[in-house]
């Protein structure tokens, strides 16, 4: 469990002296204005969408994959999108972990579904909060949290500086950190009630994963990690959509609890799972992370990739 971030004096040293340049500018440019945050963050997008052409495949690929029956060219222009939102992600994450709560209140659109908290809350549960990786996580956090604090559940940086940053931005809108190896803790946080995330929606490999269907990909790898939290008697499992209007208010929505889940049937549980990401994806399909090889492991081991 963390619930603190300590400062180290070796953070002065030569080897983190980059880390804090970048962190210098992200901070300073945290204090313009949102709307001007968001257009800087747009063109800071299509700079990536010109030259990060690995990247780019990749979300090529995804969408490809996913989205077979789209037009090549509205998969292009989802792409572009993408790649703006991603850049427009990278300035989120200063006003997340930086803005004082009446900043983050100026972009409060609307948080919808607390009631499914408050029912299972008074159930004697946790709640499981299915959340996709959606590129402006960390301030639809930070608004959450106005509402009503979590824990999150996460992968420490390996940059022991921007661990400390990102702790410390993240402790703002969170009770405390488990970190993803810690399986005790989380289940424990389950067992006193607590708002969990859990993102269930990237590739972790073939170790604890379903092969299931995922948008038009049918094998796609799945991990069954959901469902040992889900299984816990302490637990109900319920998802979120959330994305970012054209005025830069972001709207969240808490979505009702999981019937009969987990049923026992692992492929089928995990594709419940997955049409849940789906739904909160189709919300606003250019705001998630599409960037991420979310189809890198193939049933067939000998599968060529899809990626290359």
């Amino acid at each position: 469990m963390v619930n603190s971030s300590a400062f180290k004096w070796s953070f002065l040293g030569p080897r983190y002296w980059l880390t804090w340049l970048g962190v210098f500018i992200l901070y300073t440019v945290s204090w313009l204005p949102s709307k001007l945050q968001l257009w800087l963050g747009k063109q800071l997008g299509r700079l990536v969408h010109r030259t990060m052409k690995k990247r780019r495949h990749i979300a090529e690929v995804n969408i490809k994959l996913c989205f077979p029956d789209m037009p090549i060219e509205e998969q292009r222009a989802l792409v572009k999108q993408n790649m703006e939102n991603t850049g427009i992600a990278t300035l989120e994450t200063g006003m997340a972990w930086w803005w004082p709560n009446w900043r983050i209140k100026r972009v409060y659109g609307s948080v919808k579904g607390l009631e499914h908290f408050e029912r299972i809350q008074q159930a004697g549960k946790g709640v499981l909060l299915l959340v996709p990786h959606i590129l402006h996580l960390e301030i639809a956090s930070r608004v959450m949290g106005l509402n009503h604090q979590g824990i999150g559940f996460y992968r420490p940086h390996n940059n022991p500086l921007m661990e400390f940053f990102m702790t410390r931005g993240r402790l703002r809108s969170n009770e405390y950190l488990i970190g993803k190896r810690d399986v005790k803790g989380l289940l424990k946080a389950l067992k006193n009630k607590k708002v969990c995330y859990y993102l269930p929606d990237q590739d972790y490999g073939r170790k604890r994963c379903e092969f299931a269907p995922f948008f038009a990909v049918q094998d796609a790898a799945t991990t069954t990690g959901t469902l040992l939290f889900s299984a816990s008697k302490n637990c109900e499992t319920v998802s979120l959509t959330s994305r970012r209007d054209e005025q830069g208010k972001y709207h969240l929505e808490v979505l009702p609890a999981l019937e009969n889940f987990p049923s026992g049937d692992d492929k089928a549980d995990v594709t419940r799972v997955n049409q849940r990401i789906e739904q909160a994806v189709n919300v606003a399909p250019e705001q998630y992370m599409w960037l991420h090889r979310r189809f890198k492991t193939r049933p067939d081991i000998d599968a060529p990739s899809y990626y290359k």
